[in-house]
């Protein structure tokens, strides 16, 4: 006999969009799907900055963003009454553009100009420009507040309620508050857990070459202050080619429409399940696929990128990021400082 399960009554469909499902999806494989993750940060870090009295409704709010942090920071700012301009660049789907204009955001977009950090760095360079014409304005800050991460201790608690711990946990990096700040808060159980981040071809964010990057929403071209590297056990770096396959799927086998850093994590997370049988895996999906039907889910689009979404067999072992190629590698970071692997002792 089947037993009914009710839920509850939320108050905004922003909260009802914080936390991610979980979901079962195969006999040691668990996802932790979310519809908005980072409506999650943007929320915490906006009620920290009013309880310190740092912002009221009204005052400006500024950030970088081409992606899903800046989508959620413009559903509470839409919500609470700030204005919002969202730094970004000219990678910003037309779509995305769009929602966030009707939630009341400017979006400014800028070029890169060729300094160190690339794009990112000029997206933060516009930002502390615009700061300083308007010194009343607040900036979240997602790369460095270490608000980002301590808003995941919702998800470690969730996850610790619903499945009583993990063995492992896998998720894309790329602010690195995803994926620390879940690990943080189920790492306070003193149970043991491995901690997995999965990257992209061109990212710097675990000392691969800096290049470009078409699988987005995971790598950075600089480090974020809250990338703490001592966190992870493992870091895998995937190809476009293979993470549009896994996303694609991920919604045939599981119907899970997700977005591409989704299938990053689910390429990954897959393969550790395999090989480790006796655990308990968990991968964070960090977004819906809706964003995406109009590029990793149209054949049209794949083909103008000269991509074919291939399946990928298992990741090469490597024993220093410098060695990360362009195909599904795997270093064992060992839970090291991004200097400790890098450095002259880091292939040892």
């Amino acid at each position: 006999m089947s037993t009914t399960v009710y839920g509850k009554v939320y108050g905004s469909a922003y909260e009802a969009m914080e936390l991610p499902r979980i979901i079962r999806v195969r006999e040691n494989l668990y996802a932790a799907a979310f519809s908005l993750m980072k409506l999650l940060p943007a929320r915490y870090i906006l009620e920290q900055a009013e309880r310190t009295g740092l912002i009221s409704p009204g005052t400006p709010i500024l950030e970088t963003s081409s992606g899903t942090f800046g989508l959620g920071l413009a559903m509470v700012c839409q919500a609470r009454g700030y204005p919002l301009t969202v730094v970004g660049d000219p990678v910003i789907d037309q779509d995305l553009k769009n929602r966030l204009e009707m939630l009341g955001a400017t979006v400014d977009i800028v070029e890169d100009d060729g300094r160190p950090g690339g794009i990112q760095a000029a997206r933060l360079s516009r930002v502390n420009e615009l700061h300083r014409e308007r010194p009343e304005s607040f900036i979240p800050g997602q790369y460095d507040n270490p608000a980002n991460p301590a808003a995941y201790a919702a998800v470690g608690e969730l996850i610790a309620h619903t499945l009583g711990g993990v063995s492992c946990l896998v998720g894309p990096v790329g602010s690195g508050g995803s994926t620390g700040g879940v690990a943080a808060s189920l790492r306070q159980n003193d149970l043991p857990l491995s901690l997995v981040g999965v990257d992209t071809h061109g990212s710097v964010l675990f000392g691969a070459p800096e290049g470009k990057r078409l699988l987005r929403g995971l790598g950075m071209s600089l480090i974020p202050g809250n990338v703490d590297h001592t966190a992870y056990d493992e870091v895998h770096w995937v190809a476009p080619a293979e993470a549009f396959h896994a996303t694609h799927e991920l919604y045939r086998r599981h119907g899970l429409f997700m977005g591409p850093t989704s299938g990053a994590s689910y390429q990954a997370a897959s393969w550790w399940a395999e090989h480790h049988p006796d655990e308990t895996v968990l991968m964070l999906l960090p977004d819906e696929g809706y964003r995406y039907q109009s590029t990793i889910y149209n054949d049209a689009w794949l083909r103008a990128q000269g991509v074919t979404p291939a399946a990928a067999t298992a990741p090469r072992l490597i024993r220093h990021p410098s060695e990360a190629g362009q195909s599904w590698a795997r270093l064992i970071w060992g839970r090291r400082s991004h200097a400790q692997v890098m450095g002259p002792e880091g292939a040892s």
